[in-house]
């Protein structure tokens, strides 16, 4: 007798082709709109095999126990703390996501940022189209070339970075407790190991590539800021609770550092309220840093490919699906 189709379910947005891939083996129900709706998402998995979410879509315990046949997710992303690691190895689910995918799309959104805003000539647009010639105001930017980069978490995408920070003529430096200072990683990419204070007082730039976790919320805070030069410029990709947004937006708004670009917050999307939403010389996307056209397509294909495996291998010896991998 013919086996009945697995199903998947994919709550946030994914590229076209890799639902096509995924319906040539499984049922698919592929909507965007499922993460905003709750009671919809909790009824379709409970005759679903795997899940397949961003960032918005939080696969907790309580939902997991709606999900008695699950046993995979795939995480359109690399960032994993809007899923239940323990939740999923508790009940033998596996965990996928897209490492270094995007990686390319995020090192790229870091190199734009830190020239814009170290040249600080980007944000006139507006008043020169008013009429006003701020030339003397804008004519004391920064070059990247001998300028300082810091990478805070010198991973995958920290040493991306690293590198295409180094071909425009930077100085690269790095904090990252997990890497010993035999790592090969150091000598590769020409960055220079330093601890994390010696890292700020360093910097023109800082750019941030560590995950939330208890040891990072707020590890950018008034007193880190306060070790920054009073040129230098914050980009953060990684989570919006690694950066203090109050202590930054005063550091901006009394003038204590020149400059900040954010694509990930604590709560998202941002309030109305937020406390960096009059402040000066800062960049705002809306956690963009990984979405490109290339990288969506990079990181669907990844995805769909490891979840098809795993549903597949499960057919074949139902013991392979046991052993949660994250």
């Amino acid at each position: 007798m013919k086996t009945a189709r697995k199903t998947v379910v994919i709550s946030e947005f994914i590229d076209a082709s890799a639902v096509e891939s995924l319906k040539s083996h499984f049922d698919v129900h592929a909507d965007p709109a499922l993460v905003d709706q709750p009671e919809r998402l909790r009824e379709l998995l409970r005759d679903a095999d795997a899940l397949i979410v961003r960032n918005r879509t939080q696969v907790t315990a309580s939902l997991l126990d709606g999900a008695p046949k699950l046993v995979a997710v795939g995480r359109l992303g690399v960032g994993l703390d809007n899923i239940d690691l323990d939740a999923c190895r508790a009940r033998d689910v596996q965990v996928f996501p897209a490492t270094g995918a995007n990686a390319r799309a995020v090192a790229e959104y870091v190199i734009a940022t830190s020239l814009m805003l170290l040249r600080g000539a980007y944000l006139s647009s507006a008043a020169v189209a008013n009429g006003q010639w701020p030339r003397t105001a804008l004519s004391n930017g920064r070059e990247v070339a001998g300028s300082t980069l810091a990478v805070i978490g010198f991973g995958g995408i920290g040493q991306l970075v690293a590198q295409l920070a180094r071909g425009l003529g930077m100085r690269v430096v790095a904090f990252d407790p997990q890497l010993p200072a035999d790592a090969a990683c150091w000598h590769e990419t020409g960055a220079q190991r330093m601890s994390f204070d010696d890292a700020l007082r360093a910097a023109d730039a800082v750019t941030l590539h560590v995950p939330l976790i208890d040891s990072t919320r707020n590890l950018l805070g008034a007193a880190q800021l306060s070790l920054l030069k009073t040129h230098a410029v914050v980009i953060n990709t990684s989570r919006g609770g690694v950066v203090d947004e109050s202590a930054l937006a005063d550091a901006l708004k009394q003038g204590r550092i020149g400059g900040a670009a954010l694509d990930v917050f604590a709560d998202e999307p941002l309030k109305a309220a937020s406390p960096l939403a009059d402040a000066p010389h800062l960049i705002l996307t809306p956690h963009i840093a990984g979405l490109t056209m290339q990288a969506n397509e990079r990181v669907s294909t990844l995805v769909a490919a490891r979840v098809t495996q795993a549903l597949l291998e499960g057919e074949r010896d139902p013991a392979i699906a046991q052993g949660a991998s994250t």
